[in-house]
């Protein structure tokens, strides 16, 4: 575990693919022994890490919350403008303040600019609890779930619709690329991926056999997938473009005609909270192929062994 130790996780690329394997490996190990009724595993006894939300959360709260206490540590939440941010502190001060007191600092910030800095100046790993440019954490999550469900990673097919410039679709995008899977992004024209993360992607996916393409074709994308993945079309933050959002994007809608042009065993998979209607009918996300209760659980599964690993 020394390996890891002391390092930030603010992007998937902060971890080479054996790292990331290793987080892996080292989840599906601690899901076995809490399904053993080893729950409890001491290891970051008297540790503490320190959780800071700009953004509502539900599974990044809890899950981080719960996977600490789980392995003997503890947290303490706050909002950004419960703390001294608020009132105009520098997100410097604040690393330096916390890094006195804290093993770990896990932040859901609006910016990435702001999660950046808050690594740069913090003495004590950082985690990107979710920014605007990525969810590294969800991907995690979102990744083991492939291998538990269909056995393997490599040359695994995973189609994302919706919008391609999301921040989960760009971890997913460097996290396929780091595993040597096939992601295909289906969106629309303004909607693309960020030309940086396309990059770092298409750089990994030359070293690990991966392959990674966008395009505007729901059915290029979908037919042969093994996985469906969407995410809410309108983020925190993106409330004014619900309407431009909602015509541009509908075509990209996951209904049970799409999943029939995937693979008959092919899983769906969303990360949460989910816009009913919008983004995906109820019929698929209720649905027997839908996998987004067992991917939600496994937020705390691969949180603690990021932590364990880290801290």
């Amino acid at each position: 575990m020394r390996g890891l130790r002391g390092r930030d996780y603010v992007s998937v690329t902060d971890f080479s693919p054996t790292e990331l394997w290793r987080v892996l490996e080292l989840s599906r190990d601690l899901k076995l022994r809490a399904y053993g009724g080893e729950r409890v595993i001491p290891v970051l006894s008297g540790k503490t890490l320190m959780l800071v939300f700009q953004k509502p959360s539900t599974r990044t709260r809890v899950s981080f919350e719960v996977a600490m206490k789980q392995l003997g540590g503890f947290t303490v939440t706050a909002n950004w403008t419960e703390l001294q941010l608020g009132r105009g502190e520098t997100i410097a001060d604040t690393a330096r303040t916390l890094s006195r007191y804290v093993d770990g600092i896990a932040a859901r910030v609006f910016s990435h600019r702001d999660l950046v800095e808050l690594a740069e100046h913090a003495a004590v790993p950082v985690i990107n609890a979710l920014s605007d440019l990525e969810h590294p954490v969800q991907a995690l999550a979102d990744f083991f779930t492939i291998w538990e469900k269909k056995g393997r990673v490599s040359g695994v097919k995973v189609a994302f619709l919706g919008d391609g410039a999301d921040n989960v679709a760009h971890s997913l995008m460097l996290m396929a690329a780091s595993l040597g899977a096939r992601m295909v992004v289906a969106t629309a024209k303004g909607y693309w991926p960020s030309q940086k993360i396309l990059e770092a992607a298409e750089e990994r996916a030359r070293l690990t056999g991966a392959e990674i393409e966008v395009t505007e074709d729901v059915e290029r994308a979908v037919r042969g997938a093994d996985v469906v993945y969407t995410d809410v079309w309108v983020s925190m933050g993106q409330e004014a473009e619900v309407e431009r959002r909602m015509r541009d994007l509908s075509p990209y809608r996951v209904t049970r005609e799409i999943m029939s042009m995937a693979k008959p065993d092919a899983i769906f998979m969303h990360c949460l909270p989910a816009k009913r209607g919008y983004e995906v009918v109820d019929e698929v996300i209720d649905g027997p192929q839908s996998v987004v209760w067992d991917q939600a659980e496994n937020r705390l599964h691969t949180q603690k062994a990021l932590l364990m690993l880290l801290l």
